[in-house]
């Protein structure tokens, strides 16, 4: 079997993994990884076929020649590969995770590095198991920053993708209510996410950097029982943080006044997001360029540049709606954050559209219960749930008489058709699972 050092060797020669034999990059290196419904070593010689230059596999059966590389596990070796590869490199890696706001704060910190850097980040979501050493692997000698970002639903898998991605730098969003059913609990999703601070003490000797938002007073505690060498700290106290800021507008766009506080110097950044959630992933992303030495018309640039895609904190103006689509994922914490800022923007008429959270678990009624409260208190003119979740959980409070409740999206979007909603800001909020992208045309 062939060795992670003789396989590198080959990597040093044929540079780009290809995992897909629909999308086999000429001269690339084919990884047969195992899915749920299939096994990619069948697809070995078409892989060659199709101009792979070598197949890793893990099935001697299908080993057909000095091409075929057999290994004892596919998915092991890539991640060893990665591991391998990772060590090669003396360029910033900033790893990040959390509960909300990964995908839109990774891209802001690439924004803003990119500004001075050349830069590799995480594409799109591609943050497990599997996609974290997919772009270690793509980082090459030209590259001199990247930033990855590490999503996980168990206990465990923060500790493992740091292991491949070895973080010089890192920080956490946030840590919330999901993935409850997965994490055993809030305590769970604490411990899971903590394990990217356990990553940088470990390390301490590497003076392994933690940026810490001093506003979160969870961070805060997670950060202060760790031995971490290095804090960097930003937040709206300007006593301990290296960066500060604050909103100071929200139309729905966010403008952001920010100070540097090592030089006491104010800058005003008008960005492309909504959602007063965000205004700490906009501090992170400041705080970093800040820290590597980037100038505030640099870092200013990065922001004001960024444009949000994927459904994620996205406005879209139509004729007669602003429209917030934040549908690509929810969960509890996600949810009350979106809730509380549709009640602070400036809109003459506002409007929330919420779709069942899933993987809840044993706290589905009860996190779904407590969402339709916070909707309730939140001064919005209209309100429509729509999944099982959310009208099993509306039955039992009574809160079914005076909001609209639809059991599927279908159901909504007859009734919508039937009585349009017009001259509103509408947030459009809700589970991937949900597809509320449907609703969109409506409005």
């Amino acid at each position: 079997m062939i060795t992670t050092k003789q396989l590198y060797n080959l990597y040093l020669q044929y540079p780009v993994i290809s995992t897909d034999t629909r999308k086999i990059a000429p001269r690339s290196l084919f990884f047969a990884l195992k899915g749920d419904k299939f096994d990619a070593n069948t697809f070995a010689k078409q892989a060659i076929e199709a101009g792979a230059a070598y197949a890793v596999i893990d099935n001697g059966a299908y080993q057909l020649g000095d091409r075929y590389l057999l290994v004892e596990d596919v998915l092991t070796t890539l991640q060893d590969l990665a591991r391998h590869h990772r060590r090669q490199l003396t360029i910033p890696v900033i790893g990040l995770t959390g509960t909300n706001g990964k995908t839109t704060t990774k891209e802001l910190i690439n924004a803003v590095l990119s500004q001075h850097f050349k830069t590799q980040a995480t594409q799109g979501n591609l943050n497990n198991h599997i996609g974290v050493p997919l772009t270690i692997l793509t980082i090459d000698t030209t590259h001199e920053a990247a930033v990855i970002e590490m999503g996980a639903n168990h206990q465990k898998e923060i500790e493992l993708l740091c292991s491949i991605s070895q973080p010089s730098h890192g920080l956490i969003t946030n840590v919330g209510k999901a993935h409850l059913e997965g994490f055993g609990g809030i305590e769970g999703v604490k411990k899971g996410k903590g394990e990217l601070y356990d990553y940088l003490a470990s390390h301490s000797a590497e003076n392994k950097i933690a940026f810490v938002n001093s506003d979160d007073a969870v961070l805060m505690e997670m950060a202060n029982a760790r031995d971490l060498q290095t804090v960097i700290y930003y937040g709206n106290n300007k006593t301990n943080s290296l960066i500060s800021g604050i909103i100071v507008e929200n139309a729905p766009l966010l403008t952001v006044q920010w100070t540097n506080n090592k030089t006491e110097e104010n800058y005003t950044v008008k960005t492309q997001l909504t959602g007063a959630y965000n205004l700490s992933n906009i501090l992170v992303a400041i705080c970093i360029g800040t820290y590597l030495n980037l100038t505030a018309a640099e870092i200013n640039a990065g922001i004001e540049n960024y444009q949000p895609k994927n459904n994620r904190s996205q406005i879209v103006q139509t004729a007669t709606n602003t429209l917030i689509c934040d549908y690509y994922n929810a969960n509890p914490s996600s949810m009350f954050v979106a809730i509380e800022n549709i009640g602070k923007i400036d809109a003459k008429r506002r409007v929330l559209i919420l779709g069942d959270m899933f993987e809840m678990g044993q706290e589905s009624a009860a996190e779904h219960a407590a969402v339709i409260r916070k909707a309730m208190d939140t001064p919005v003119d209209e309100r429509i749930f729509i999944g099982k979740d959310f009208t099993a959980a509306a039955e039992k409070t009574g809160d079914e008489k005076t909001n609209r409740f639809y059991l599927t999206a279908e159901d909504a979007i007859a009734d919508l058709k039937a009585n349009p909603i017009k001259n509103s800001t509408i947030l459009i909020k809700g589970s991937r699972g949900m597809a509320l992208e449907r609703l969109v045309e409506l409005f």
